[in-house]
This record gives C-alpha cells, sequence and structure tokens, in this order.
C-alpha cells in the first residue's frame, strides 16, 4: 500500500487533487474530519475540540489503512489539526504528534497558495496571502525536520495536476 497525503494551507485545490487522483489512480480517499465535525456542530471550533477531530481523522484514516488499498490517498492528516490547533489556539495536544510520526507516509504532496486565488465555502479563515504562506511554510519546515517525503505543487490548477499525476505515477512505478 502507497499512502499519499495532500497538505498545506486551505484553498489550494487539496480536496480537488484528491479527487482527480482517486479518478487517475483508483484507490481510497480520506476525506477531512473537520468539515464533517464543523457541518454536524454548526459552530465555531475550539482548543477542546481538537482531540475529537483528530481521533476522528484518524478513524477514519486507519479505516482505510485496515481495507489495504494500494492507493491511499488522505485528503489531510494529522500535520493539518496540529499546524491548526496552533494557529487559532495556540496549542496542541502533544499526543497528536507522536500519534503522526507513529504512522508511515510514502508522498506528501504540498500545496502552495501562490497563482491561486482564496475562495470562501463557510469554513476557510485565512483570506489574506500572507497567512496562507505563513501556514504553508510551517508545513513545509515540520515535513523536512522529521525527513518525511514531500513534492511540492504549485502553479495554476492544470500545472498541480500534471505535477501530483508524475508524482504519484512515479511513486507507484507506472
Amino acid at each position: 500500500m502507497k499512502v499519499v497525503v495532500l497538505t498545506g494551507p486551505e484553498s489550494t485545490g487539496k480536496s480537488w487533487l484528491a479527487s482527480e487522483l482517486q479518478q487517475r489512480f483508483g484507490g481510497l480517499r480520506v476525506d477531512e474530519y473537520v468539515r464533517w465535525f464543523i457541518e454536524q456542530n454548526l459552530r465555531d471550533t475550539c482548543l477542546a475540540d481538537i482531540p475529537e477531530i483528530a481521533r476522528g481523522q484518524l478513524q477514519w484514516e486507519d479505516e482505510a489503512r485496515a481495507q489495504r488499498p494500494g492507493l491511499l490517498i488522505l485528503d489531510t492528516h494529522l500535520l493539518s489539526n496540529m499546524l491548526w490547533s496552533q494557529t487559532l489556539f495556540g496549542d496542541c495536544p502533544a499526543w497528536l504528534e507522536r500519534e503522526l510520526l507513529a504512522r508511515r507516509y510514502d508522498l506528501h504532496l504540498l500545496l502552495s497558495p501562490e497563482q491561486i486565488e482564496w475562495t470562501d465555502d463557510g469554513q476557510r479563515c485565512q483570506p489574506q496571502f500572507a497567512e496562507r504562506m505563513a501556514f504553508h511554510e510551517a508545513t513545509r519546515d515540520w515535513l523536512e525536520r522529521h525527513h518525511q517525503p514531500l513534492m511540492l505543487i504549485q502553479g495554476n490548477w492544470a500545472a498541480r495536476q500534471t505535477q501530483a499525476f508524475d508524482a504519484v505515477r512515479a511513486l507507484l512505478g507506472r
């Protein structure tokens, strides 16, 4: 099983690209638990919600891993939960990083906020490019510090799709 994670700031095409990858290469896709959580609770999240959100994301991921697909595509993983918790609340439960590091990921596709317009979807909260760029840099810094395999995805929508397809094709040996 090869595990690919789409990561980076909001409004950079992660969900769209996860769907495109699944259509092109098959496999299982795991969506963002936090989106479901917000839709169910219809309120702003708080620091006390982070453990439940993280456990939900882990449960979805682990259930997909248990099916042993040839390709597992994660629209996000605990790194986003960790960074959002730090960004929004200035704190994060320490166990999230331990759980994240306990799992193997074959490739992180880190999506850049450059050349892409921010789109408000009712759940996003970083309309300023500088905020999204800081989140992008924090993501890249964590991945590099922990020696996680990553590829930067940037450019317009077509370029992003081509880069991601090429990366996954190489990962799968196709």
